[in-house]
This record gives C-alpha cells, structure tokens and sequence, in this order.
C-alpha cells in the first residue's frame, strides 16, 4: 500500500510549527475571547475610567448597579432626591452608586454647583447597616466594566405621566436591561421623578442617614450651648433637681423653625392665591403667639430659633415672646462661627439636626425641612411603640404654627405614615394631624 506524503501545512504562509504561526493563532484567539465578552448591545456609553479604582478584594460579578445624575437643590430637597434614587434601585434590583451631592444652593446656574460626596455628609457603612437588606449603596470601585453600561433616559413633560413611568421601570427591572451590569439615569434631579413609593419607605431611608462625625459634634456644640443656657436660667427661678452635668444632658428646649424670610412670604402668598387657601403664611406676630399658647410647656425654656441668615440682623424676631419663652438664634447664642465655616449644605445639615433633637418642634407644613423633622420624629415615635403622638406628656413632640389648635395654639403634628407617597412631605399640606 502506497504511503501518502503529506507536506507541512502553512496559514497564511506559515508553517504551523514556526514561532511565528503560534503567535499569530494566539492573537487570533485573543480577539475572539475578547469579542465573546463584550456587551452585547451596542447603546451604550463608557464611564470615564478616572472614576474607576477596581478593588480586587470584591466579587462583582454578579452585582448590578444603578448610577443617577448629581443630586441639588436645598438639604431636604437633596435627601428626597437620594431616597427616591434609592428606591428606584430598590425596585430595579439593583445597588445605587454613591452619588453626588451639592453642598451650594445655586440651582439655575449648574455650572455654580459645588459637588460634595456622599460619605463627606452622611456615613456610608452606617448606612449599609442600618439598611441592609432593603437598599444598599455602593462605591464606583465596585463595578467591574467600564463598558457594561445602559443610559436610561427618564421621561418628562405633561405626557409622561405616573403610569409610564411606572412601566418604564417594569421593563428595565427584566430582559434583556437586567443583564447590564449599570443602568446610569440621564435627565432631570430625582426630587423632579415620579413617586411610586409609600411616606413608610421613605421614613425608613431617611433613618439610615446619620451625619458623618464632625458635622454630628458641630451640632453638639449647638445644643450644648442651648442646654447651657437652659440649666441658667432654670437656677435662677429654681434649684435644679439633678446635678449640673446630668441637668447639661437632659435640659429640654423647643426649636422653631421660622419661616418669614421675604422670598418665603412671596412663595406662600402666590401658594395662598393658587390653593384657594389662607394657612400656609405666618407672621412673626402669629408665630410668636401660638408658641405661647402651646398647652402645658414648662417655662422657663430655650426656643432655638431657626431662621435664614439675612434674618439675623433682625432684632424683631427676638422679641414680644410670652412669659418664659427665651429665644435664640445662630447669633445670639454665639455658635454663628460654628455655622459660616461651613457650606451651605453643612450648615443646613447641622441646624437640622438641632431641630430634630429638640424636646419641642414647631414648623410650617407647607416647609420640606419642617416636614421631614416631623417624618422623622413621628417614626422614633413609632420605633418606640408610642400609642399616641401628640401632646408634651409624650416624646418626640412636633406642633404647626400655621394651623391653629387647641387653645389657639399650634396644631398638634405627626405625620402620616399610611401616605401612600410623599406628595405632603415634599409639596406641603393643611390636612394634618396626630393620627
């Protein structure tokens, strides 16, 4: 039988056991591996890599994130914003990228907006922890493609209404969007999205975010100084009952967050005229009287009052308060230092956090960061099973001094858990109560 010869085989006029034929079949290779891992849709957009330091101790294969624009407007605005991206994540299945946040007020001139990170506000780990399980918040470090990106761009106008945006979201939560690694949103700030969520959802985002330790000790000093003052003139009528430092611990004050600044008064009035409404506007006069006639406040005590800083200069607003009733403000009570070496975000930040501490709140219901303390504080009160959730004989108390109540008082204020949206919170209402 007749042997067949075989010649050597080339490729491309290689012989298959030269250096140079090996090489070649490995770039071949390469190439395909390469392309077998790319997305495999072609609408979408890199993410610059400069914002991408991979951590090699994460197993991010399976983690799928969403990426939502910078997040503006005032503190309490910002804090809407972030848990509506958060629960947008939430129902995406999907872990929100750590945003930015905007630590200066300028709202039109965006080129004005001073960017501030998340963790440099509220503490991320913190976070994590206290809602795990329900959202989760993660850092652009864990992302392990730069190209893996979908751009979802959010409706707007009249046309798109709640449901479309409901749908919308339906779909990107299933194939074939789920297998992108990123969804980024594009479009307007989260505050302006649609609201497909409970007050319950929010109230329990808003008690994941606790402030990072130096803006936390800066309203320390704050309300050290209030409780000073307090523990003062409470000698002065009586012995104390407790030593000193216990006194310093636990002197009650009421914080009132006024809101008479002329731009406000110009927005209320038009709000006023639109609504067919005569309880959203407060003078001075009307505020003052109705904190006096609050039906069982134990005088003498501190009301910290919360006011706009072009307000300072104004002698007026401390001034004809009843009996026992001793105001400060920023400047008065010698902290304004603490405040102005801060950005506005911070120091919003820190006076929010005094109000939420107080014994006492009295706001305006038609005002987002009034109607976030009293959200906040109605769910410590629920957190500690409180069977009622209004009155001084409980803790937590918050009142309005734009309704009227007992005693031609402030009207008695707990938010509505059972919202089944944030419409009052984020917009305002006169439909409150203590139910």
């Amino acid at each position: 039988m007749e042997l067949l010869c075989l010649k050597p085989l080339k490729f491309f006029g290689l012989h298959m056991n030269s250096l140079a034929y090996k090489c070649a079949a490995f770039l071949v290779i390469a190439l395909m591996i390469r392309t077998l891992w790319l997305p495999r849709f072609s609408n979408f957009r890199g993410i610059p890599n400069s914002r991408f330091s991979l951590d090699p101790n994460l197993d991010n294969e399976k983690s799928k994130f969403l990426e939502v624009p910078q997040i503006v407007w005032g503190l309490n605005n910002q804090k809407i914003a972030f848990a509506r991206a958060c629960l947008t994540a939430r129902m995406l299945n999907r872990t929100l990228l750590m945003p930015s946040l905007s630590a200066s007020l300028f709202y039109k001139e965006v080129e004005q907006l001073r960017s501030i990170s998340f963790d440099k506000v509220f503490r991320f780990d913190e976070f994590n922890a206290r809602c795990g399980g329900f959202v989760r918040l993660g850092r652009y470090s864990e992302v392990s493609s730069t190209r893996d990106v979908f751009e979802l761009q959010k409706g707007s106008g009249r046309r798109w209404t709640v449901d479309k945006d409901l749908q919308q979201l339906r779909e990107f939560a299933k194939a074939p969007y789920d297998e992108y690694q990123m969804i980024r949103v594009v479009g307007k700030n989260p505050f302006l999205w649609h609201d497909h969520w409970p007050a319950r959802d929010y109230a329990k985002i808003f008690e994941c975010l606790v402030l990072v330790e130096e803006i936390s000790r800066e309203a320390d000093k704050v309300v050290s100084k209030i409780r000073e003052i307090g523990v003062e003139e409470r000698s002065r009528v009586a012995p104390l009952q407790n030593n000193v430092n216990a006194a310093l611990q636990t002197m009650p004050y009421v914080a009132v967050h006024m809101r008479i600044e002329k731009d406000w008064m110009i927005h209320c009035k038009k709000l006023e005229r639109r609504l067919n409404v005569t309880e959203i506007c407060s003078s001075k006069e009307q505020i003052k009287q109705r904190v006096a006639n609050i039906v069982g406040l134990d005088t003498p005590i501190v009301m910290y009052l919360a006011v706009a800083d072009d307000l300072l200069e104004d002698n007026s607003i401390l001034e004809g308060w009843g009996e026992g009733l001793l105001p400060y403000e920023k400047k008065k009570l010698g902290v304004l230092d603490t405040y102005k070496k801060h950005p506005y975000l911070i120091q919003s930040a820190i006076d929010y956090e005094v109000c939420l501490r107080s014994n006492v709140f009295v706001g305006n219901t038609f005002s987002t960061f009034s109607s976030l303390i009293v959200l906040e504080r109605t769910q410590l009160m629920m957190s500690e099973g409180a069977a009622k959730r209004c009155g001084l004989d409980i803790r937590w108390p918050s009142y309005a001094y734009n309704l009227e109540g007992e005693s031609n008082g402030p009207r008695g204020w707990a938010a509505n858990m059972s919202d089944v949206s944030l419409q009052a919170i984020s917009y305002g209402s006169n439909h409150v109560s203590c139910q």
